[in-house]
């Protein structure tokens, strides 16, 4: 896929980057494939129709650009809207009412609750669609060990315990039946291999080892880490976000079908895999930006999430981000994600030293 994308940069002239960026912005704006001769008006170029046609065709090919079967226009694919948020989107500055809309929302005096419901209703009513706040994570744990208790054949009670002597408890189900003894001794080598990793630490390496697990690893670690996975996901250390304007993604067409609809408003109750995609945020720096089946998450194909990270006393407490249609106005939400973190994260500064 990277391999790909370079080569297509690569490929595309200064002429043909020009023509896919006025058509990303239209098609942002009206929402219908756009032709030849449009272009032909709003890029500003001296060309004819049919050298546009031809452009059209190099950017179809190259996976830029698509043909619906109803139109002669084209829409961006996923592949061309990156190629645009990368390098050809022209960011607006944020109006003074906007700004002074943030400030005063953002209240540097407030309870941290408070300041979160308040970033992510205001990142709604600004972008006209769904805003998530991640809730600050609470000061960092330490894994000291786990235990596996079998409920039922496929029912374990997950029983965590932090350094700090914290105790989380948690139910799972499996996806194969074990037996106690089994679970003992799994429960033994993530105590072995875990103690005294951090729990941020040690969901980020259970990702990677459990990636390597399908190639080299023995097949009872590679159990472990998957139960530990579960025990862990989501649920440890204040993992948990705050979203407001969820129905005013109702008001796109990009989202009429209602089975579709119901899965992205079902994604925001069960929480989990939304919240992987925030952990992802949360380890790089800026603003980030998962567009459609970039997310590896089916009920997002239709949608772009644009997040960036915010701080409590200098360090990554969270993330705040906007949900919508991958048609989305990236050059008007790219700067309101970019400014609530900072302002955000100035709030929080002064609560926690006030």
């Amino acid at each position: 896929m990277a391999e790909k994308k370079a080569s297509a940069e690569i490929a595309v002239n200064e002429r043909a980057q020009h023509l896919l960026k006025v058509l990303i912005e239209r098609y942002i704006q009206d929402g219908e494939p756009v032709g030849s001769r449009t272009l032909s008006r709003d890029s500003g170029l001296d060309l004819s129709p049919a050298t546009i046609r031809n452009v059209m065709a190099d950017l179809e090919d190259l996976g830029l650009v698509a043909s619906p079967h109803t139109s002669a226009g084209r829409i961006p694919t996923v592949s061309g809207y990156r190629m645009f948020v990368d390098s050809l989107v022209t960011l607006k500055p944020l109006e003074r009412e906007k700004l002074q809309q943030l400030e005063s929302g953002l209240y540097t005096k407030a309870d941290p609750k408070i300041l979160v419901e308040s970033a992510s209703s205001l990142l709604s009513s600004l972008t006209h669609m769904a805003g998530l706040v991640m809730i600050p994570r609470r000061k960092q744990l330490t894994f000291r060990q786990i235990e596996f208790l079998p409920l039922s054949a496929k029912r374990v009670l997950t029983i965590l315990v932090t350094t700090e002597g914290e105790v989380h408890n948690r139910v799972i189900e499996l996806r194969k039946a074990y037996t106690p003894s089994q679970l003992v001794q799994f429960a033994n080598m993530l105590t072995e291999n875990y103690s005294g990793a951090s729990m941020e630490e040690m969901h980020r390496r259970l990702v990677r080892e459990m990636e390597q697990a399908r190639a080299d690893m023995n097949q009872i670690m590679a159990q472990a880490l998957e139960i530990a996975e579960q025990a862990i996901d989501g649920d440890i250390g204040s993992d948990d976000y705050v979203v407001a304007g969820q129905t005013n993604l109702m008001e796109f067409n990009d989202f009429s079908q209602m089975n579709k609809l119901r899965e992205l408003f079902d994604s925001f109750t069960q929480k989990n895999e939304i919240l992987h995609l925030l952990d992802e945020s949360m380890l790089a720096e800026g603003v980030q930006i998962f567009i459609g089946e970039e997310s590896g998450y089916r009920p997002f194909d239709q949608c772009s999430l644009v997040t960036s990270s915010y701080q409590v006393d200098s360090q990554v407490a969270g993330v705040l981000g906007v949900v919508g249609p991958t048609r989305m106005a990236y050059d008007q939400v790219i700067p309101i994600v970019d400014i609530t973190a900072k302002l955000l994260s100035m709030a929080m500064q002064s609560d926690k030293e006030s």
